[in-house]
């Protein structure tokens, strides 16, 4: 538990943690914006190196991972580094083998009512925790539709070859993703079914999207050959547009209060946030299951936003799992309950204190 006001740098503790997975860390900053910068300091001055390093301890013993912003070179000034075990790693997807997180945080309170992206996004956390290998295949697809969106949109004809090529890898790994994701959604209902209404409600899910609706209707195989016939077609339009049209990157994942048939968007703000927890520690339940470790939770701000009830439930669910969680917040008194049971660290002008309850 982080206690501390507003602004003492508890969320950038929680930050920190999320960069131990791949992606861009819970605020979705870009790697030289989480960097370190002195009152006062002139903007132009070069950005520091910065890295977060942990010991993780799972199945097969204590890993040591790291990973941070690396010396730039040249124009790259986003040189993301990974090291397992002291190796370095070619791809931040490494992490994924050793680490498994999943956060909320007070802007996700929104995550039905924005737009899909961060759904998608939230979705594929948690298939990270089953599935590591989905972070390779998100990165890969994503550096697929940059490189031929970056070809179509050049001056002068783009290599057939080679954009057919990408369109390939792009439909392997499209097909791929989205299969992932629709598995993780019908696991996860199951394990919400299983659990039954409570504190946190149980709820229906489903990921809508072209490469999802093919899936459904026929193979993998066939659907990889409907995604690259609808990449050519569209290559002109995309071309035009700066966009790919087709693709899982434009899927969805909706979410209803299943007992009340509603769906998430049209939920009151405490219910939303209910749904989003029960998401949450379902996957956890399911991870735990399947692979014998559960995910470590980052909760940032989560108690101010639930009653009593709820918020005893939430520990209580911490605790039969056993899992690691990092929650803050500005009044200690709604950690009450963890006395005892918790660690309480106190932040305060950037610097941790252990403090007692």
């Amino acid at each position: 538990m982080l206690a501390g006001p507003n602004g003492a740098g508890k969320t950038n503790i929680l930050e920190a943690l999320s960069f131990l997975i791949p992606g861009r860390g819970l605020r979705r900053a870009r790697l030289s914006e989480a960097a370190r910068r002195d009152p006062g300091e002139d903007p132009a001055t070069p950005t520091r190196p910065w890295a977060v390093a942990a010991t993780v301890a799972g199945p097969d013993g204590e890993t040591d991972v790291g990973t941070g912003l690396g010396v730039s070179t040249g124009n790259d000034t986003e040189k993301r580094v990974v090291h397992v075990d002291g190796e370095p790693q070619r791809a931040q997807a490494a992490l994924s083998e050793h680490v498994s997180l999943q956060w909320l945080t007070p802007q996700m309170d929104r995550l039905f009512l924005d737009g899909a992206s961060a759904r998608r996004r939230f979705l594929d956390r948690l298939v990270y925790g089953r599935d590591p290998a989905h972070a390779g295949r998100v990165g890969g697809y994503e550096q697929a539709m940059r490189e031929r969106l970056r070809l179509l949109t050049a001056r002068g004809a783009a290599d057939d070859s080679w954009v057919s090529a990408l369109e390939a890898t792009m439909a392997e790994r499209g097909v791929a993703i989205a299969a992932a994701r629709l598995d993780m959604a019908g696991r996860l209902a199951g394990q919400l079914e299983a659990a039954g209404d409570g504190p946190f409600p149980a709820a229906d899910l489903a990921v809508e999207g072209e490469v999802e609706a093919w899936l459904t209707a026929g193979s993998a195989l066939d659907a990889e050959d409907r995604l690259k016939a609808a990449l050519k077609a569209a290559r002109g339009r995309d071309g035009d547009s700066g966009r790919t049209a087709h693709g899982p990157h434009r899927s969805d994942l909706h979410v209803a209060y299943k007992s009340r048939g509603r769906p998430a968007a049209d939920c009151s703000t405490g219910e939303q946030k209910a749904l989003l927890i029960s998401l949450v520690l379902a996957q956890a339940r399911l991870q735990a299951a399947e692979q014998g470790r559960a995910p470590i939770l980052l909760l940032d701000e989560v108690a101010a936003h639930l009653d009593a009830d709820r918020r005893a439930a939430l520990f209580a669910e911490i605790e039969t799992l056993g899992l690691q969680a990092w929650m803050t917040g500005t009044d200690l008194d709604l950690f009450g309950p963890l006395a005892g049971r918790a660690a309480f660290f106190h932040v305060a002008e950037a610097k941790v204190h252990r403090q007692d309850p």
